[in-house]
């Protein structure tokens, strides 16, 4: 299988940098899987797990995000996400605190759209809650 780059960057660092067999992204239209030749085109990242089939280590590798920009190219793909960060470092305490602050989020919402974006970010983060390893 032919490999491509793939970037996963948060703002607090690069979360991983390498080549890549296969990446299945968590798309706002729904899940998608990027390959070598992928055809360019960008679109929002949802809370969600990033799978990374890593070319090198022939590992299968994931990364918890909360959402961002993602981007295929010629050059490969490159994700922006607000945060991200191996599913490994994502603990019970992590989600709690998320969970909380999207539940500040939907009564701090100015408007029923804000409201409705913030309660499905609360219901998408309860699912990953659940796919934690005890």
């Amino acid at each position: 299988m032919a490999a491509f780059h793939f970037e996963l960057v948060s703002p607090e660092r690069l979360v991983f940098s390498g080549e890549a067999d296969s990446v299945v992204v968590p798309g706002v239209e729904g899940e998608f899987t990027v390959l070598a030749g992928h055809a360019p085109f960008m679109t929002t990242l949802r809370p969600g797990l990033i799978t990374v089939n890593d070319a090198t280590s022939k590992e299968k590798l994931e990364f918890y995000t909360l959402g961002g920009f993602v981007d295929v190219g010629e050059g490969g793909l490159t994700i922006l996400a607000d945060v991200a960060l191996p599913i490994a470092e994502a603990d019970q305490a992590r989600f709690t605190a998320d969970l909380a602050q999207a539940e500040t989020d939907i009564h701090d919402a100015p408007d029923a759209d804000f409201r409705l974006v913030a309660i499905e970010r609360r219901d998408q983060l309860a699912y990953l809650k659940t796919l934690l390893r005890p």
